[in-house]
């Protein structure tokens, strides 16, 4: 069974890097991490740019918060996707391995 984490982002870095670091911090790592950003200009972008865990990104404005979810469904290659936007956070390191 493959997963896909799939972040929606827009102009919330703080929240990012809560949710960057509660992905690295999951003990099971097979999973597929995407994330779609609104075309931030808070400097979420090159967060992004810089977390080489996530798989696939794309930085582009959107019309909404469904419209960028229905972008990563697209490019999802997981049998489930789990949505976390920016600022979720899993409750403990090992909620992946439960799933």
């Amino acid at each position: 069974m493959k997963l896909t984490v799939l972040t929606i982002n827009y102009n919330n870095k703080e929240g990012l890097i809560k949710t960057f670091e509660s992905v690295r911090a999951q003990t099971w790592t097979e999973f597929e991490f995407i994330v779609i950003d609104g075309g931030s200009t808070d400097g979420g972008k090159a967060l992004i740019e810089q977390n080489d865990q996530i798989d696939y990104w794309v930085s582009e404005k959107d019309s909404g918060v469904y419209n960028a979810m229905n972008k990563g469904i697209k490019k999802a290659n997981g049998d489930y996707i789990i949505f976390m936007n920016s600022g979720d956070y899993f409750y403990n390191e090992f909620v992946l391995e439960k799933v």
